[in-house]
């Protein structure tokens, strides 16, 4: 399969630098014979530099009753977490350097590829198989190939973070995937932390929504629906290796705290500054594949498209409905949908909100579900009890004016539709006048 874009894509530089350090996010997702220890790593005591000596730091011990990152995790088992040690080298090539971060499904660590001296980030899968730890690995995997397999000619690969390479370990509670990348920076929520007010410059919006859509406009010519778009799931990228290069130094110069126990080591998590990268999509574990329409619930709870809410059959086009509701978390300072009763999720209070933005959904797009019946009568009027809130993308719009919030608000609306069919393809955003924008007009 030949995939080549009728687009030509026009892109303004990507540059930022921030000096503000983060942790790097928490990620989701050999027998122990067949790694081995590095000494240089593990028992030296010194590290010798430009010719000199430097004394290394000792490592803070921590008390076995004080839990530490993974251990704090709902139902925590410790024989789910394969028991990385650093300086471990895993298929006789990839050395272990620092942990990164951990999630409910996997940990995640700084290596370096012997063979060649490149960084690489290794997530080590929990060998759980409940709650679908397993198939959000396997999904990882199909995408890469699938991806790769395709006679691509299209540069969004480079906005995809792929899995380079897969291979399983054995440890004392079963077998862990393990997965190699191309290390990445923080996550979109992390960055937008750091930002004045937490929110984006209408420069920085534009240029990653550029990127991001382009990356996603591969995804879906090829036949790939993300599900799961959010600050969450797109990183920093990072142009250059140095920033692992001072996270090794700061590991043999300042080694991370830990605790050590009878059958493993639980290391602190490294923090990550701000890198000077382009945005990377990431996490394809849920990620469904195939031309097909599909069924069941995805998405993130406050970004889930109408269709997904009402349980319709839904296709690429929920990945176009998250790029619009992420436009509040970057750059408005709040959500768009709050979707909440009595601080719990509600389907009607959700829908009631997207009511408000878009009016009443049509005839054609009622017809879809018996659940509208609970919601709208036979002419398309809201008939639930929960009243329908006094608010409009116009109003919800609020740190632009003039030409850059109509420009703004004119991209909302080729996204906020009831019909997935009306919704503009990744594509045609890539090229609307509001991420044309030239630089300097102004964000209030």
């Amino acid at each position: 399969m030949v995939v080549r874009t009728s687009l030509r894509f026009v892109l303004r530089p990507f540059l930022f630098c921030y000096p503000i350090p983060y942790h790097f996010p928490a990620a989701r997702c050999a027998s122990i014979s067949e790694r081995r220890h590095a000494p240089a790593i593990t028992m030296s005591s010194h590290l010798v530099r430009n010719g000199s000596t430097v004394t290394r730091s000792q490592h803070q011990l921590l008390p076995h009753d004080v839990k530490l990152e993974e251990e704090e995790l709902p139902d925590y088992n410790s024989e789910d977490f394969y028991p990385v040690r650093l300086g471990d080298v895993f298929k006789s090539r990839y050395q272990v350097i620092a942990k990164l971060g951990f999630g409910v499904g996997s940990s995640v660590w700084l290596c370096r590829d012997l063979k060649f001296g490149d960084y690489l980030t290794l997530k080590v899968c929990t060998c759980r198989q409940e709650a679908g730890v397993a198939a959000q690995s396997t999904n990882e995997v199909a995408v890469a190939r699938h991806i790769r397999a395709a006679d691509v000619e299209h540069p969004g690969e480079r906005y995809l973070r792929l899995i380079i390479r897969e291979f399983t370990i054995y440890g004392p509670g079963g077998e862990h995937r393990c997965l190699l990348y191309t290390p990445q920076g923080m996550t979109y929520t992390e960055f937008r932390n750091s930002q004045p007010d937490r929110m984006l410059d209408k420069a920085l919006l534009q240029q990653t929504y550029q990127l991001i859509l382009i990356g996603l406009d591969l995804l879906h010519q090829l036949s790939v629906v993300h599900t799961d778009i959010s600050p969450n799931n797109i990183l920093l990228g990072a142009r250059s290796p140095s920033v692992f290069s001072k996270i090794e130094q700061s590991e043999l110069e300042h080694p991370s705290a830990r605790k050590v126990l009878r059958d493993r080591t639980i290391y602190r998590s490294h923090s990550m500054p701000i890198t000077d990268g382009t945005p990377v999509l990431c996490d394809f574990g849920g990620a469904r594949i195939g031309e097909r329409k599909h069924l069941g619930d995805v998405m993130p709870d406050f970004y889930r498209a109408p269709e997904v809410i009402l349980g319709m059959e839904w296709d690429y086009k929920i990945d176009i409905w998250s790029i619009g509701v992420m436009v509040w978390d970057l750059f408005e300072g709040g959500r768009l949908f709050y979707a909440l009763k009595n601080r719990i999720l509600d389907d009607e209070q959700h829908l009631a909100e997207m009511v408000a933005l878009m009016g009443p959904p049509p005839q054609s797009f009622l017809q879809r579900s018996e659940k509208c019946r609970k919601y709208w009568d036979d002419e398309g009027q809201w008939i639930a009890a929960t009243p329908i809130p006094e608010q409009s993308l116009d109003t919800r719009e609020w740190r632009l004016e003039g030409e850059d919030h109509r420009l703004l608000l004119d991209f909302l609306s080729k996204i906020f539709r009831w019909l997935p069919e009306e919704r503009a393809s990744a594509q045609e955003l890539t090229s609307h006048p509001f991420l044309m924008q030239p630089r300097s007009t102004k964000t209030s």
